[in-house]
């Protein structure tokens, strides 16, 4: 059975974890000091062959992107954090910072010396007011301990609460003081990014998991995961469980062996869906509680790593509903900038909102899957396609669910409804 593996979680548990003084005590700083005695370009291939992948959902080798920074340019360049965490059920970013914000500092000063840059910028959401204070204290406390202000300068920058700004290119205009919405490309951040400069754009967690590569070697970091994801990572674990929170391990583990270290399912209740990487990817049943947890073994299985939030739903649980909550965001957080997603999450609402009331029919359910089609690969962002992962899932899992929305007039798990239809197939 795959361990919990603690390497960004390590000591969470102590009470000033979060202090610059626990930081240190620990070995905190020393592998930036040992990057800063690195060629830039040797610190960049150490990354490439620990074969760490971008936490922020898509898993690009973290190594290749900054090597896409061109050299010798006689231009400025920066790196930008991306920690504008808000897609419903993804909450590993900010235990993290809570938790030990100096290792994302750590990991921006040797992420910076690696791609030339001089400034760096952490876009953090306005809402975690208690995750601004304590960065900004960190951030205080590096500055008096001379490890940033030495060649790198960092910035916590505070949005206004966008979840589009999640995307980088939007994060980047927003960043710049213009309306958070995403870029045509190219030309890519490595090109022109902040500031038409050149930028790596990187999430909290892949930049926290850059001093540990350094001071422990690349062989150590492959020596965790799987052959083509390497590492460990952080798991949150949210819903109908009985120990929700946070699991550090190495990439592959199964949601078996997590749900067995955290306590199952709520006692008395059976596991129905849930999610392999946040609402925006699909869903996965109880047929798939064995699947690899690393970015082919969910590709594979038809859905997608991304966050690694895995939101537990029991039998209990109506899927139109659920899905139609998520639905409900994503058309809320639609910056409006293409046609397919402005108009299309609009109309996926609508048609769900009647659905769950019983007042659809099954012809709704192929204009469904046809505004789906419209949608998916036509928008600007993954936002809309993002929308339509839990629909066209939900129905392919659970059609029966939705059929009989219709025939009962109503949701059927709603307790005025006739009587609880248990048919579905999960």
């Amino acid at each position: 059975m795959t361990q919990l593996v603690p390497v960004l979680s390590a000591h969470w548990d102590e009470k000033d974890s979060f202090t610059i003084e626990a930081y240190t005590r620990h070995g905190g700083y020393k592998a930036s000091q040992k990057a800063l005695t690195m060629d830039p370009d040797a610190v960049i291939q150490l990354v490439k062959d620990s074969g760490l992948r971008g936490r922020g959902g898509a898993g690009f080798p973290t190594g290749m992107k900054w090597g896409f920074i061109p050299q010798g340019d006689n231009k400025d360049h920066y790196l930008v954090v991306n920690a504008d965490e808000s897609e419903p059920g993804t909450c590993k970013d900010t235990p993290l910072l809570m938790a030990n914000p100096h290792v994302l500092i750590e990991g921006c000063i040797i992420a910076c010396h690696a791609i030339r840059a001089k400034h760096a910028f952490i876009y953090i959401r306005g809402e975690v007011t208690h995750v601004v204070r304590r960065m900004n204290q960190a951030i205080e406390d590096a500055y008096k301990a001379g490890h940033l202000g030495n060649g790198v300068e960092l910035v916590l920058h505070v949005g206004a609460g966008a979840y589009i700004c999640g995307e980088e290119t939007a994060l980047l205009d927003s960043l710049e003081g213009f309306r958070g919405q995403p870029r045509l490309r190219p030309p890519f951040p490595a090109i022109a990014g902040l500031y038409a400069r050149p930028t790596v754009v990187n999430n909290v967690e892949s930049i926290a998991s850059v001093p540990a590569i350094i001071a422990n070697g690349a062989e150590w970091y492959q020596s965790m995961g799987t052959e083509k994801s390497k590492g460990t990572t952080l798991y949150s674990l949210s819903g109908h469980v009985n120990n929700p929170g946070q699991f550090e391990a190495p990439l592959g583990i199964t949601l078996r062996e997590i749900l067995e270290l955290s306590g199952g399912i709520r006692t008395g209740h059976t596991l129905k869906f849930w999610t392999p990487g946040g609402s925006s990817t699909p869903i996965f049943t109880q047929d798939h509680l064995d699947t690899p947890l690393d970015y082919e073994g969910v590709s594979a299985a038809g859905s997608m790593l991304g966050t690694k939030a895995l939101q537990i739903f029991d039998e209990t649980t109506c899927v139109v509903r659920a899905v139609l909550r998520w639905t409900e965001f994503y058309k809320h957080e639609s910056c409006g900038k293409c046609t397919p997603c402005r108009e299309g999450t609009w109309w996926l609402v609508q048609i769900l909102r009647d659905l769950e009331a019983g007042k659809g029919t099954e012809a709704d359910l192929a204009k469904l899957l046809d505004l789906c089609d419209n949608i998916l690969g036509r928008s600007f962002c993954a936002l809309g396609d993002g929308a339509t992962s839990p629909i066209t899932s939900s129905i392919q899992y659970f059609r029966d669910e939705y059929i009989s929305h219709i025939t009962h007039g109503g949701c059927p798990f709603d307790p005025v409804a006739s009587t609880l239809f248990v048919g579905a197939g999960a």
